[in-house]
Parts: structure tokens; C-alpha cells; sequence
């Protein structure tokens, strides 16, 4: 199909078009749906033509908010970040112009694709450019710079040529030696592991992995994103036993999941020394990172998985459900599960990390999306809260970023509202990781997302203290000399800040008012609500077989 012009019907030669409207036209043309930003003089102007061809703009308080918002979008879509920034105008480069900064060359660092159009004409072929770059292999973030001229500039309707959408991404196979060679190695194990990542959600391998699971009754582990891929409660998940099933492996199969610090880089004492790692990832540069593998599939998760199954449909194989490993992982997850169990059933007050999520787990719809950050709030409830469908949860990711909460869950709702009606967003913060973006929460209110914001509150970051404490502390020095780095002012009132721009808000101490209150947020489906929930300062996780990957002396 040749490119589209935009002249239609009777002659257009006079006609003009602003920058600003080829821009938008160009996105529209990519099937970009929503656009999330911080508008000001001159790209409101592009928010505007944007909204005129039906792109939905989000205007967010914060810039990062509005990018970590985009990057989810793109993750539950399929069309990844395009990062559209204003830059200096061209007539006054070089001369200190305001903000004049060499942006293009500062995103190539962290972009697969960062450019600046030359002429207004060059627009739609930079915006294709940068849609299909962010879709094909590995997926990732690509950078527009438009100088501020060209927002309001006026070119003649006719020179402007719009880029057909981009074609889907091309799906790759792994060389059927390699197949071959990977069936072979996962029958000769006597301890295999199936690790899912997040590549795994993105390529929606759901239904190959699940059925490879089940077919040759294999236990598996998910990452954190990795999660409802194979629905956490299924009976093959081992995420209970997970520091006893990576130690013990003999055979790993990674699906999309990268052997960095999340799995420990893949070395001893985490896993033996002589595992043997079976690797699939689209990106080759991933393949061989930190451990050799024994064999690399090179290709799309999904497809390769269906690889994989043609070859144990061929030859049958199974992990035997009564063997010794399936029995030693049993064994380990009632264990850590009981342990679990007792830490919630606690009856004392404040409630702990772990009461928290037992009762919020009862409650929680099985078709969520779970949005989390923060610390032990993102670490416990990751083990507690269980995700049924795939790309159903958001965290903090591979960099641990801090506020990424509210903007991730902002971007669920507004996909959970086009695309499947009546699934209930449920954003899970720290106490600390709500401060980085919560004045979100307007920006909720204002287009009446009805999400459930749970602060579990414990007065700081990892560690607070209780009032009396504090008090006890000031009575002696000034804050800024006394207070421990990681307190933050107990008793925080953050279900004020929803109830300030119109939403719900509640104050919880007690597993009662939690039951209650959640129960109330989850039948409102007309607002926003948020629940603080009060929980012991010095609350932690229960103790672990291994140190954490940063360690402290405190």
C-alpha cells in the first residue's frame, strides 16, 4: 500500500498545517491511543490536536509520573514509550537559548531510537520510525525532539505525507537444533525449574507455558512480573519455596527472565554451580549474560514455547509428581507458608505486613491488576498478594524505581476501562514510596478513576517509630539532629489527601476496619479511594535464608 497524502478530494495546494497537527496526526496514524504529559507554552498545542483526532491526553502532575504511565500503557498494549520532548528553537541554537540542551544526544544513551526532525515534512517519518523501533526485538523507549518552532510553524497541507502504521513485529524462532538440544537437557533432570519473566507476559505466552507446565508436570517460579503468566495459585507454583527451588535446581528454563540481580545473577550460593541453564530471550546481546548457558533459544517467547511443546508432544516426558524434588519443594512451601500464616494471624495492634495482605488477599478480586512499591510493603506482598492473569501486575521492575506507583496505576485503569470493563485496579504503596508521586491523586480524581490506593503506613522508610517516640525524641534536640534518616512524621493522615480532590479516603488500625473498608472500596465503583492503613513501626519481613543484595550495618 503507498504512503497516504493528506490532500483528499478538491485541490488544497493554499492549505496550511501547523506542526502540531501533523504531529498528532502522525501518532494517530501509528495507532498511538493515549498520550500522558505536562503541557506548556507551545505544546499545549499538540495536547489540543491530539485530542481532536480521539487520542486520549492524560495531563499528569509530574513529568515522571506521566512517562512511568506511558511505559505501563505500553507494557499492557503492546506499544511501547515514545518520549515526545520540546527543545529550544532552531533559530537560536548556540545561543544559550531558554533550555537549550542537547536532548537528542543525551537520550541516544537510553533509547533505541532518538532523533530530531529536520522539516516539518520529515515528522511522520520520524514518529513511524520511532514506533516501529520501540516494537521490534527487544522492546524499549525511543526519543523525539521537536524544536518550538515547529509546533506553530504552518507548512502547505499538500507536502506532508503520512507514513502507513507499522507492521507488527516479526516473530522469530529458535534454530530447531537448539529446540531439540533444550528437550533433550530438561529429560535428562532430575530437579528442573521453569523461571517465567516478564518477557514471557509481554510476548503472551500464557497458554504454551501453561500447557508445557502441566504436560510435563514441571514446577515453576514467576519474577515479579512475571506473575499470572501461570496463575500464582496454580498447583505447580513453587513461589513458597523459591530460595529452596533456585538452591536446588539442577536444570533452569528461563522464559524472558534475565539473570540479573532480581535471580541473583544466576551464581552460587543462590543456585548450584553446576546448574544448567536453558535461556530464551529475543535479544541475543541477553543470551550468555553473567552464566553460560547449556543451550540458548533465540526468539519470541510465545513461539518458542510452542517449540518446545512440539517436542514433548513427539516424545512425552514428565517431571514425575511423586519424585523426591517435587516432594522436597512441597515440603518447604507448607513450611514457609505456615510460618506465614502465624506471622498474619497475629492478634496484636498494630497489625504487621504480613495481617495486612492475608486480609487483603480474601478480598481481592481475582481478575486485579496490582500495581506496588515500596520496600517490604512491595517485597511481602508480592508473596502474598496473587495475580490470576497475565500482565495483571506492576512493581518497581529491574531498577527498583521508587514512584512509579501511582502513574502505573493511573495507566491500568485506563486500560482496564477500555479494554475490560469492571477489573478493579489496586495500587499497594509504602508510606514512603506514596510520597514520591502522590499528588497523583488528583489527577485520578479529576478523570474519576475508581482506584484503591492501600498506604501501608508504618512511619518511614523500612522503619519508623510510634508517636511517643517521637515525641520523646524532639523533647531533646531538633528534628533535623535526632530523627533517624529513614522516619517520616508518624500517624500521617494520606487518606486526607484522596478526600481533598473529592475521592474516599479511610484511616485503618485494625483488621475490622480494613475488612470494612475495603469491602466498602471495592462495591464503590463511582470514585477513587484510599485506605491508610496503620501498621507497627518496627513490623519486617520474617526471616530469610539469604541476606538481600545490598546489605547495611544498621
Amino acid at each position: 500500500m503507498p504512503e497516504s497524502n493528506s490532500a483528499e478530494g478538491s485541490d488544497r495546494s493554499e492549505e496550511q498545517v501547523s506542526g502540531a497537527k501533523v504531529i498528532a496526526q502522525a501518532l494517530k496514524t501509528q495507532d498511538v491511543e493515549y498520550m500522558f504529559g505536562v503541557v506548556g507554552i507551545p505544546v499545549t498545542e499538540i495536547a489540543l490536536a491530539a485530542q481532536e483526532l480521539g487520542i486520549k491526553y492524560i495531563g499528569m502532575r509530574n513529568e515522571q509520573a506521566a512517562c512511568y504511565a506511558a511505559s505501563a500503557v505500553g507494557y499492557l498494549t503492546g506499544r511501547p514509550l515514545i518520549v515526545i520532548g520540546g527543545s529550544s528553537e532552531r533559530n537560536q541554537e548556540a545561543m544559550g537559548a531558554f533550555q537549550e540542551f542537547p536532548q537528542v544526544e543525551a537520550c541516544r544513551l537510553y533509547t533505541k531510537f532518538s532523533a530530531r526532525p529536520s522539516t516539518i515534512e520529515l515528522i511522520p517519518f520520524i514518529i513511524e520510525k520511532a514506533v516501529r523501533s520501540s516494537i521490534y526485538g527487544r522492546p524499549g523507549a525511543c526519543y523525539i525532539d521537536i524544536p518550538a518552532d515547529f509546533v506553530t510553524l504552518q507548512a502547505n497541507v499538500t507536502s506532508i505525507k503520512y507514513k502507513e502504521c507499522c507492521m507488527p513485529p516479526p516473530v522469530s524462532m529458535a534454530e530447531t537444533s537448539a529446540v531439540c538440544a533444550a528437550a533433550s537437557v530438561l529429560r535428562d533432570a532430575k530437579q528442573p525449574l521453569l523461571i517465567i519473566g516478564k518477557g514471557a507476559a509481554y510476548s503472551h505466552a500464557e497458554d504454551s507455558i501453561r500447557k508445557l507446565v502441566e504436560q510435563c508436570s514441571l514446577p515453576f517460579l514467576p519474577t515479579p512480573m512475571g506473575k499470572g503468566v501461570v496463575p500464582d495459585n496454580h498447583p505447580n507454583c513453587v513461589g513458597a519455596a523459591r530460595s529452596r527451588a533456585l538452591q536446588s535446581a539442577d536444570v533452569i528454563v528461563l522464559f524472558g527472565a534475565r539473570l540479573n540481580w532480581i535471580l541473583h545473577f544466576g551464581l552460587p550460593p543462590r543456585y548450584q554451580a553446576d546448574v544448567k541453564f536453558i535461556q530464551i530471550d529475543i535479544c541475543a546481546e541477553e543470551l550468555g549474560n553473567n552464566v553460560r548457558p547449556s543451550v540458548i533459544l533465540l526468539g519470541d517467547i510465545d513461539a518458542v514455547s510452542k517449540q518446545l511443546l512440539e517436542q514433548f508432544d513427539k516424545t512425552p516426558w514428565q517431571c514425575p509428581p511423586d519424585s523426591q524434588w517435587w516432594k522436597t519443594l512441597r515440603e518447604k512451601m507448607k513450611s514457609n507458608e505456615a510460618i506465614s500464616k502465624e506471622l498474619a494471624s497475629q492478634k496484636s495492634l498494630p497489625m504487621n505486613y504480613y495481617t495486612v495482605f492475608y486480609h487483603v488477599q480474601e478480598q481481592l478480586p481475582r481478575d486485579s491488576f496490582i500495581v506496588s512499591e515500596g520496600a517490604n510493603t512491595m517485597d511481602i506482598g508480592r508473596t502474598m498478594l496473587q495475580n490470576c492473569l497475565p500482565r495483571h501486575r506492576l512493581d518497581a521492575g529491574s531498577f527498583g524505581t521508587m514512584g512509579v506507583g501511582l502513574g502505573f496505576a493511573i495507566a491500568a485503569a485506563l486500560v482496564a476501562k477500555d479494554r475490560s470493563p469492571g477489573q478493579r485496579v489496586i495500587c499497594v504503596e509504602g508510606d514512603s514510596a506514596f510520597g514520591f508521586s502522590g499528588m497523583e491523586v488528583e489527577t485520578i480524581c479529576r478523570y474519576n478513576l475508581p482506584i484503591i490506593l492501600l498506604v501501608v503506613n508504618n512511619n518511614g522508610i523500612y522503619q519508623g517509630f510510634d508517636a511517643d517516640t517521637w515525641e520523646k525524641m524532639l523533647h531533646f534536640q531538633e528534628a533535623a539532629t535526632t530523627v533517624p534518616p529513614m522516619c517520616l512524621l508518624p500517624n500521617s493522615h494520606y487518606e486526607q489527601v484522596m478526600t481533598a480532590f473529592g475521592g474516599k479516603g479511610y484511616f485503618v488500625r485494625t483488621p475490622e476496619e480494613l475488612q470494612h473498608s475495603l469491602r466498602q472500596a471495592l462495591q464503590d465503583t463511582s470514585k477513587p479511594c484510599l485506605l491508610n492503613i496503620m501498621i507497627e513501626p518496627q513490623s519486617t519481613r520474617k526471616a530469610q535464608d539469604f541476606h538481600w543484595l545490598t546489605r547495611s550495618n544498621m
